[in-house]
């Protein structure tokens, strides 16, 4: 996947998977502009991608206002000379439960991944329409976007938010030649690491151990340079045909999601009394109902100890 020539942002990529992402684009030949709100992990990124014979500019800002889209933008054309590829990566995470979450969390959630979604792409596709020369643009969700996940209120709301944005987007650019694709990564992380239940599992990626087949595959979890490659791909002329998509990575696991649909349909003349809806529930609608939340199986961790 030669990516030469090309320019892409990815914001939050001082670290974790961002930083994956970024070094994976630059590796495949593109010239990579870094965003981080930490400025020493931002500096540190162009570092390491410098060093290994990549190019790299940093923008040191949050995501979320517009002043940052369009700095990083301008920072890849007066860098760089144009742009090609954005990956609206960067986020936050505030979990609590309903009662006990506060609006100063809610918000920062939103705004960092709806709100900072939204505004990098915008400013990323009026230049892309401007250079009438096509691009790719990759946005992040998450399996509790998918799925709800207990005490994530904001952050699975603005994950499903930004799915239904892209299959947007994904319509309104598509005469620009612009795609828009979101990937749903599952990879060990500083965040992974903090779950009670994969402690011991980021403790072996640490070590450099092998993960259980039951970790990389039921899981979906390996490292982020397991997930990178799905974004080289996705910025890749080779993927030019594929658009709206939501698909996911982790480990060994490869998967697309379907969007919302409906699961049983049935009619009555005249409309719905409540009790009639009563009685069609338990008859039609029952059997289609889906579960709430990831449900994952079981996971041994005997095999981790060191």
């Amino acid at each position: 996947m030669d990516l030469t020539g090309k320019v892409a942002i990815v914001t939050g990529s001082g670290q974790g998977l961002g930083l994956a992402y970024a070094k994976a684009l630059a590796e495949a030949g593109a010239q990579v502009v870094v965003n981080d709100v930490d400025g020493a992990a931002a500096a540190r990124a162009v570092r390491e991608i410098t060093e290994a014979g990549g190019t790299a500019a940093a923008v040191v800002a949050p995501v979320g206002p517009s002043s940052t889209a369009d700095l990083l933008v301008r920072t890849a054309v007066e860098e760089f000379g144009r742009l090609d590829i954005l990956v609206a990566n960067a986020g936050v995470i505030r979990d609590r439960v309903l009662w006990k979450m506060e609006d100063a969390d809610f918000d920062l959630v939103v705004d960092t991944h709806l709100r900072g979604t939204f505004t990098t792409v915008r400013a990323a596709a009026i230049r892309l329409r401007d250079q009438a020369e096509g691009g790719r643009i990759v946005v992040v969700g998450s399996p509790a976007g998918q799925h709800g996940n207990f005490g994530q209120t904001s952050y699975a709301a603005a994950k499903a938010g930004i799915i239904a944005m892209a299959r947007t987007w994904s319509l309104e650019l598509a005469r620009a030649r612009v795609t828009v694709n979101a990937v749903i990564p599952t990879a060990i992380t500083a965040m992974t690491a903090t779950i009670p239940v994969y402690k011991e599992v980021a403790e072996a990626y640490q070590r450099g151990e092998s993960l259980p087949r039951v970790v990389r595959q039921e899981h979906a979890l390996g490292g982020p340079e397991d997930v990178a490659p799905l974004i080289v791909w996705l910025a890749s002329d080779s993927s030019a045909e594929v658009t709206g998509q939501a698909i996911g990575v982790g480990g060994d696991k490869l998967s697309l999601y379907s969007y919302s649909e409906e699961l049983a349909v049935t009619y009555r003349e005249g409309g719905w009394p409540a009790e009639e809806i009563a009685e069609a529930w338990a008859s039609t609608f029952a059997p289609s109902t889906q579960t709430s939340g990831i449900t994952l199986p079981p996971l041994e961790t005997d095999a981790l100890a060191p």
